[in-house]
C-alpha cells in the first residue's frame, strides 16, 4: 500500500501584500472557497497523488482575547498558509508542486517574507514548513488513483445492473459472471483501468514499527517518573482548571456568514482554526504529551474509518506554529459544519476535550475530559469564532464521501474475489 502525508508551509506575509494575495488567491476558485482544478496558479488536478489542498491566511485574531485577562499578547505575524494530504512522502509532493507548477507557486509566495526573486523555491518551501504534531488519516492505503479507480468501477457496474438484481429470483452467480466479463470487456478496450495496489514502501513499514513499539517502550521506561510525577500532574490539572479563564462570546455574526459563504458547495467541507495555547509552562507541556497520544493513537489505532466514534473526516491534523505560542487543527469532513460538530460533540466530546482543552477560552473542564465540548452551545461559539476562512480548498474526488468510499472499496474487493457463495453475490450486487 501507499502511505499518505500532510504538508504544511507557513511563511509570514509581507508588509502591505495582504490585499494582493487576496486577490490572486481568488482567481484559483470557480466559487467562494472552491478551487478550479485546472486554475493556472497551480492546477491541482494535474497532480494524481493529491487528496485535498487548501490556501488560507491566518491571522492573530483571536490573540486578543488574552488582552481581555491583562494577559500579554505576543505579536504574531500574519501568515499564507498552504497545506494538503498526499500519497507518499510530502517531500516529493512538493518537488512535484516546483517542478510542475513553480512559476504559479513563486507568484503566490512573492507576497511573503523571505521569498525574493531567485530564491531556491524547492528549499524556502521546505524551510517554512510546520510539521504535524498529530495527523489523522481516514483509511490509510487508500490512494488518489484507487478512489477515482473504484469510483468509475461502480458507476460502470451500476449502469449495467437492473433494479431488482438482488431478488430472491435473480441468479446472483450468473448476474455476477455477466458484469465481470462486461469489466473485463471495458479494460481490454482501455475505457477502464483497474490498477493492483502498491506494494507498501519498506521504510515506511519499518519506521511505523519503530514508531508502534518505541512509543510505548519510551513511556514504560519513564514510567516510575511518571509515578512520582502524577500527584503534582494532577494538582496542577485541578488548580489550572479551576482558574483558567473561559471565554466563548458569540461570534461575529458577519464573520459568521463569511464563513458559510464558503461551506456546502461539496459534500464534503474544510474547516481550518486557529487559537493560542493557554500561558505557562504546565499547558504548554501538557497539550505536546496529549497530541503525541493523538497521534500514535491516530497511526496505530484509527487508521480504518474512524476517529474515536467519528466516522466523517477524511484528514485532520494539529501543528504548533510561532513557537508553540498557538495551534492550528485543519480538517476536511463529509456533512455540515453544524452536523460536524454535532457529531463530535455526541460522539467525542470528550476527544474534543483532551485535544482542545489546552486553546486560551475553552469552556471549563473538568479532569480534562468532562465539561469542555459539553456545554453545547459555549462550545460552539468557541470553535467559530476561532475559525479562519479558507480561501481556496481542494478535494480530488468531489461528490463522493468516506460512504461512497467505503462501499466503492468493498465493490472492488468483491470484484477482485475469484469466487462467492450465493448470498456473497447477492450482497455485492446490493452495493451496486
Amino acid at each position: 500500500m501507499t502511505p499518505q502525508s500532510h504538508f504544511m508551509v507557513v511563511a509570514p506575509l509581507a508588509a502591505g501584500r495582504e490585499a494582493g494575495l487576496r486577490e490572486l488567491l481568488d482567481t484559483m476558485n470557480v466559487t467562494p472557497g472552491m478551487a478550479d482544478p485546472a486554475n493556472a496558479l497551480l492546477p491541482f488536478g494535474e497532480f494524481e497523488g493529491l487528496h485535498f489542498a487548501r490556501f488560507a491566511l491566518l491571522p492573530d485574531t483571536t490573540m486578543s482575547d488574552l488582552e481581555a485577562f491583562d494577559l500579554p499578547r505576543p505579536h504574531v505575524p500574519m501568515y499564507l498558509c498552504f497545506l494538503g494530504e498526499c500519497d507518499g512522502p510530502a517531500d516529493e509532493q512538493l518537488a512535484e508542486f516546483v517542478e510542475r507548477a513553480g512559476d504559479g507557486l513563486r507568484q503566490l509566495f512573492s507576497h511573503c517574507e523571505d521569498f525574493g526573486t531567485g530564491a531556491d523555491l524547492l528549499a524556502k518551501l521546505k524551510a517554512h514548513s510546520a510539521p504535524a504534531a498529530a495527523g489523522y488519516v481516514n483509511w490509510i492505503g487508500r490512494t488518489v488513483k484507487h478512489i477515482q479507480q473504484n469510483s468509475a468501477l461502480q458507476r460502470l457496474l451500476s449502469s449495467r445492473v437492473p433494479r431488482d438484481a438482488a431478488a430472491a429470483a435473480i441468479d446472483p452467480q450468473a448476474m455476477r459472471r455477466e458484469l465481470l466479463a462486461f469489466v473485463q470487456d471495458e479494460m481490454i478496450a482501455g475505457r477502464l483501468v483497474l490498477t493492483s495496489t502498491e506494494r507498501t514502501p519498506t521504510g515506511w513499514h519499518i519506521g511505523n514499527l519503530m514508531h508502534a513499539i518505541g512509543v510505548p517502550l519510551i513511556g514504560l521506561v519513564l514510567l516510575p517518573l511518571w509515578i512520582v510525577l502524577l500527584p503534582i500532574v494532577i494538582l496542577l490539572l485541578r488548580r489550572n482548571e479551576k482558574s483558567d479563564p473561559e471565554f466563548c462570546p458569540r461570534p461575529d455574526r458577519a464573520a459568521v456568514r463569511e464563513m458559510q459563504q464558503l461551506e456546502d458547495h461539496d459534500l464534503t467541507n474544510s474547516f481550518t482554526a486557529l487559537g493560542p495555547v493557554k500561558p505557562g509552562l504546565f499547558r504548554r507541556y501538557l497539550v505536546q504529551v496529549i497530541l503525541l497520544l493523538i497521534d500514535y493513537a491516530s497511526r496505530h489505532v484509527f487508521g480504518r474509518g474512524h476517529l474515536a466514534r467519528v466516522q466523517t473526516i477524511h484528514f485532520a491534523r494539529w501543528v504548533f506554529i510561532d513557537n508553540k505560542v498557538r495551534v492550528l487543527f485543519a480538517s476536511s469532513y463529509d456533512g455540515s459544519h453544524e452536523s460536524y460538530m454535532d457529531d463530535f460533540v455526541n460522539k467525542a466530546a470528550w476527544g474534543l476535550n483532551l485535544a482542545f482543552s489546552h486553546g486560551f477560552g475553552w469552556p471549563r473542564t473538568d479532569w480534562l475530559v468532562k465539561g469542555g465540548a459539553h456545554h453545547e452551545l459555549r462550545f460552539k461559539y468557541y470553535q467559530r469564532r476561532h475559525q479562519v476562512p479558507t480561501q481556496v480548498w481542494y478535494k480530488a474526488y468531489p461528490g463522493l464521501t468516506l460512504t461512497d468510499l467505503d462501499r466503492n472499496q468493498r465493490i472492488r474487493e468483491g470484484f477482485d474475489m475469484h469466487s462467492m457463495s450465493d448470498e456473497q453475490a447477492r450482497a455485492w450486487l446490493r452495493l451496486l
